[in-house]
This record gives C-alpha cells, sequence and structure tokens, in this order.
C-alpha cells in the first residue's frame, strides 16, 4: 500500500508504491473529528433498567442517521461501485474524479487541519479511501457510509459508531492488512465486499488497486482487518 505522510513543511508528498492505503499522520485524531453531518460517536443511549428483554435494542447512532437518508441497498451500492471499474490514476498516481471530488470537499479541508499538509497534496494521493467515500456520497448516505482519504481514521469511525465487526456481508467496507493483522492502525487497504465466496475469500471492488485501477478482485479473508457496515435498506 503506498502511505503518505504531508506536514505542514513538507506540502510535497513522496509516493511510496506499495498499494493503495494513505497514513496522513503519525498522531491519529480522534473519529470524533468528522463533520458534524455525521453523527456523533458517543455510545447509543442505554436502555432503562426497567426496560422488558423483548423490548427492541437501542438503535445505534448510524442508524438513527439513517432514518434521514434515502433507502439505498448494498445491491445499489455494489452496482454504482461495478459502474467505475476500469477507471485508473494518471502517470503521477492521480488525475481521478474521485481525487477531484475528495479535494473540493469540505471533509479535505478538515483533513488538512487534522493532519498538515494542503487540499493540493491530495491531487496524486493513493485513493482507495477516496473511492469509498465518493461511492457512499454519490449513493446519498455518506452519514452512513463516512468519509475520509485516510483508510485507519476511517475503519475507527465505523468502530467507534458500533458499525464494525469480522463478517463479510455484501456491500460492507472490507478493510485489508497485507501482513493479515487485526490491527486497525496497520490497515493497508479498503474496498467493498461483493460476495464472501464461501472457500476462504471474498469478492471486492476496490479502487486504487493493480495498477492504479478501480478493479473487481479476489481476496484472502485471511488479510482482513475488519468491515465497517454502512447502513442499507432492506
Amino acid at each position: 500500500m503506498a502511505k503518505y505522510r504531508p506536514t505542514p513543511n513538507a506540502p510535497h508528498l513522496t509516493r511510496i508504491v506499495l498499494g493503495a492505503s494513505i497514513a496522513l499522520t503519525a498522531g491519529i485524531a480522534a473519529p470524533a473529528a468528522f463533520a458534524d453531518s455525521h453523527p456523533p460517536l458517543s455510545a447509543p443511549p442505554a436502555e432503562s433498567v426497567n426496560t422488558p428483554k423483548s423490548a427492541s435494542p437501542a438503535k445505534t447512532p448510524l442508524e438513527i442517521q439513517a432514518e434521514k437518508l434515502p433507502k439505498v441497498s448494498a445491491a445499489q451500492v455494489l452496482e454504482l461501485a461495478a459502474k467505475q471499474i476500469g477507471i485508473r490514476e494518471n502517470a503521477q498516481g492521480g488525475g481521478t474524479k474521485f481525487h477531484d471530488w475528495y479535494m473540493s470537499s469540505s471533509r479535505a479541508k478538515e483533513t488538512v487541519a487534522r493532519d498538515g499538509g494542503s487540499v493540493r497534496a491530495y491531487a496524486n494521493a493513493p485513493w482507495c479511501a477516496m473511492f469509498v467515500s465518493w461511492i457512499g456520497e454519490q449513493a446519498g448516505i455518506r452519514p452512513t457510509m463516512g468519509w475520509d482519504a485516510y483508510t485507519v481514521t476511517h475503519a475507527k469511525w465505523f468502530k467507534a459508531n458500533k458499525h464494525w465487526g469480522q463478517t463479510p456481508k455484501p456491500g460492507a467496507v472490507v478493510y485489508f492488512d497485507w501482513n493479515g493483522s487485526k490491527n486497525l492502525d496497520a490497515i493497508d487497504h479498503v474496498g467493498f465486499v461483493k460476495k464472501d465466496n464461501g472457500d476462504g475469500t471474498i469478492t471486492t471492488i476496490e479502487g486504487n488497486t493493480g495498477v492504479g485501477r478501480v478493479e473487481q478482485r479476489v481476496r484472502p479473508k485471511s488479510q482482513v482487518v475488519g468491515y465497517g457496515y454502512p447502513v442499507y435498506a432492506g
């Protein structure tokens, strides 16, 4: 995975071509740095001690947020992601519509404030997380998909919102560590789960993979750190 670390004193990035993740900072801010369009990261309200056991469990912040959003299924998100297959970066490692969108978003300014560097630094940055974020934006469910250019922060946002697990559901956001750890700080890459193949592998749709394209791939589950679960209809 390609990881880079812009700082206020180093606006020009050094790109180490190892894959598709982006590491922007040594000291990662708490997930609460997300824009106010995202739900708070506090735990959902505790059940009253007098609540009958048969009562429905309290909704998570993401589930509450989803009530205000369009009803979008996992299949629709995967269809949108599949339509991007073949899009590729330029010779400098950037130039995609995913880069352009992220650089124009308010989130880019927030992540620069958090991590240093400049918005221009994203122009040729590794873009796997930008691809996932762009899909959420285009589908109209960004508040439950999350958005960031740094895979680690994105994964920690899902976990803080209690939408994190180890089951490869279709439409889940899948995070990889090529060394096979379960350490969120070691995440190298991110994409979408298309299906569990039932043989120890998953089929995925990912940005910035292979030679810098959106591709459908088959990955071993042994390289998966975990899965983030957007809120889907149906």
